[in-house]
């Protein structure tokens, strides 16, 4: 017999229930599911880190079009902008697990030099598999990251004044990788990567923990892992309900990495649809589109509930 979860899952993946072939699949996503759910309630989650600005506003979900290489988000008062590297291009996609892997095991380790033995351990961290394809693209996200720059700050009006306050960063000062399959090191040798100081500074300061189950499960989607991280934010800091709205210049759409949509209703489909499998993962998650479906309604609500968490959510 199926639990809750599993009735949550044959509801979103009606596809699983149509094979008996597909049952242990069902199975093994229904042990995660209430995994997760137990972890939470327990106050026992495994914790990553965000940085804020890859939180409040997203990385493009898809690479941008060929020579474009300045991208920008707007969330309230931030914003983000991003300039790529000519020869690499702007980070999109899976990139933003790169980052992200980066600045958990530099929180938790309370160190910017992050070492590491091989490509596998992220794939690992992330639930990944390990195969030639996925370390190609690993590499090349690694010369998309460090290869940009990166401009975050705040921009409002007082008094009649425009005002800004934005620092530019690398993400990276210093880079070495190397491949085990060619030789070129031995086993006391490791990959490393250097976090520029203010990229650290800004971690410091304002490191966001997210579920790290959760990150796993939703890994292959950019765009409701983009989501479910801007909601633990969102939804810890809101005073009460409140209505974001999903179009214009301070819309949902303009704060997470997706491309624009020519039509209105592809983007809320795609917002209802994300928010369908966050509810699986976090049935307590308040976030719904509201009637009429141009806003996305927010409430306070923790995402996070373990007793072990050391740093708070800035």
């Amino acid at each position: 017999m199926l639990t809750r979860a599993g009735d949550a899952i044959l509801g979103l993946f009606p596809d699983l229930a149509s094979e008996s072939t597909a049952s242990p699949q069902v199975l093994r996503r229904c042990e995660a599911v209430e995994e997760i759910r137990r972890n939470r309630a327990e106050g026992n989650q495994e914790l990553s880190f965000g940085a804020r600005p890859f939180i409040l506003c997203g990385l493009p979900i898809r690479r941008l079009p060929a020579g474009v290489l300045t991208y920008t988000r707007r969330n309230g008062k931030f914003f983000l902008e991003i300039v790529g590297h000519p020869d690499h291009g702007v980070p999109f996609g899976q990139d933003r697990l790169v980052l992200l892997w980066l600045a958990t095991v530099a929180v938790r380790q309370q160190n910017p030099v992050v070492r590491f033995e091989s490509a596998a351990d992220i794939l690992n961290e992330w639930g990944l598999p390990t195969n030639g394809s996925h370390y190609k693209r690993l590499a090349e996200a690694f010369g998309r990251v460090f290869g940009s720059t990166m401009f975050f700050g705040t921009k409002e009006q007082r008094r009649g004044a425009e005002v800004w306050d934005c620092s530019r960063v690398h993400f990276l000062d210093h880079m070495r990788l190397w491949s085990r399959d060619e030789g070129a090191a031995d086993s006391h040798d490791f990959n490393s990567a250097r976090l520029s100081d203010v990229f650290w500074g800004e971690l410091k300061a304002h490191p966001i923990p997210v579920d790290t189950e959760v990150v796993r499960m939703v890994a292959n989607n950019p765009g409701c892992l983009d989501l479910y991280t801007w909601l633990t934010w969102r939804c810890h800091h809101a005073c009460g309900a409140g209505r974001v709205p999903l179009f214009g210049p301070l819309g949902l759409m303009n704060q997470l990495g997706v491309q624009e949509y020519t039509r209105e209703r592809k983007f809320r489909e795609r917002v209802n649809s994300w928010l369908k499998l966050i509810r699986l993962y976090w049935p307590e998650c308040p976030a719904a589109l509201a009637k009429g479906d141009s806003y996305l309604v927010v409430d306070r609500a923790l995402a996070i509930t373990t007793q072990q968490r050391r740093v708070p959510i800035a």
